[in-house]
């Protein structure tokens, strides 16, 4: 069976090439800054889980029959707040203004449905520190083009340890499995509409 990638993303291209998973990539069409008005009362973990499952839900309504791993990653800032990706330059230097010095958690999200239905899916976090940045340096970095091609997910590292996920009811990892599926609370209606999964 063929996996079906929903997403036009480069870096998540080449992780799936560079692994060795044959794939086609799609573009999910999912409207994202609404579904992210939709769900605006999950945390950063349980949201990014969300968005990657209605990517992965709304390519495969339209291929059924084909495996459809859709993802998502955001950036949460130590105070809770989730940085978007920036809009523009000013945007960008204002982000990593916001994250230097400081620490922040990447969560990354996977999806995998079949046949309109989520089966399989992962969370994973990385707590991040970034070094202090002069503004000198952000500058240099801008220019050079680098926020733009990472949209600001994998910023200067300093020091970073990954976990997995662990759920706050059972106190087990989230592992990927068609029971770990099946226990996520199911997408809210107004949710699936906002993206246009239904």
């Amino acid at each position: 069976m063929s996996l079906i990638l929903a997403s036009q993303s480069v870096s998540r291209r080449a992780m799936l090439t560079a692994a060795g998973v044959p794939f086609e990539a799609t573009f999910a069409g999912v409207d994202e800054d609404a579904a992210k008005a939709a769900l605006r009362d999950l945390t950063p973990r349980d949201l990014a889980d969300a968005l990657a499952e209605l990517k992965a839900l709304k390519v495969s309504a339209r291929m059924p029959g084909y495996l459809v791993l859709g993802s998502d990653s955001l950036v949460a800032l130590e105070d809770g707040s989730i940085l978007d990706k920036p809009v523009d330059r000013a945007d960008a230097a204002a982000h990593l203004r916001l994250m230097s010095g400081k620490r922040h958690d990447l969560w990354s999200a996977a999806v995998v449905a079949e046949n309109g239905q989520a089966i399989w899916r992962h969370v994973e976090r990385a707590k991040m520190h970034v070094r202090p940045l002069s503004d000198a340096f952000i500058e240099t970095y801008l220019d050079a083009g680098m926020a733009r091609d990472l949209g600001l997910r994998r910023l200067l590292p300093h020091r970073r340890s990954r976990r997995a996920a662990v759920r706050q009811d059972r106190g087990q990892p989230v592992h990927g499995t068609r029971h770990a599926a099946a226990q996520r609370p199911r997408l809210p209606p107004r949710a699936r509409r906002a993206a246009g999964v239904i």
